[in-house]
């Protein structure tokens, strides 16, 4: 497994700590971490996606839930990184969102930054604030939180 502790990581630390393969796994690289407090990841957004093909023809925009999936691996990772705890028989689910706001479209060939941080815990579920942004523009932004399972309960 990569250095959990350093504060940047790549595709092979993220694929260490999330289950998430091709298709699906949508954060390319940590380039900021600060333990219990924040994440920077970066996901490189291209034309081969494979949503891309029907979302929407002529006019290529990356769906806006796929964006907040992001944003919760990028989460699932800062609490990976943080925690001190062995977690590879835990699992962090998506338990909920709110007050988001999508402020404007992703294309391809957009390099979209997501940031997580605030964030506050209460018996098992974690609760964060996330944005995702391109070129300092924020795009996507909101409310997150997800539980914490074991893999075999799922």
């Amino acid at each position: 497994m990569a250095n959990q502790g350093s504060n940047t990581g790549d595709i092979r630390e993220i694929m260490s700590m999330l289950p998430h393969r091709y298709p699906f796994l949508l954060v390319d690289r940590i380039l900021e971490f600060e333990a219990h407090t924040r994440i920077e990841a970066l996901k490189n957004v291209t034309f081969n996606e494979p949503f891309f093909q029907g979302h929407f023809p002529g006019l290529p925009v990356m769906p806006g839930v796929l964006v907040l999936e992001a944003l919760a691996q990028a989460g699932a990772l800062l609490l990976f990184k943080s925690l001190p705890e062995h977690l590879e028989d835990k699992i962090f689910m998506f338990a909920g969102i709110d007050r988001v706001r999508f402020r404007g479209p992703i294309f391809p060939g957009d390099q979209l930054i997501l940031r997580c941080d605030d964030i506050k815990n209460k018996f098992n579920i974690w609760r964060m604030t996330g944005v995702a942004s391109v070129n300092g523009q924020v795009k996507v932004e909101g409310q997150l939180s997800a539980a914490l399972v074991n893999r075999n309960e799922v």
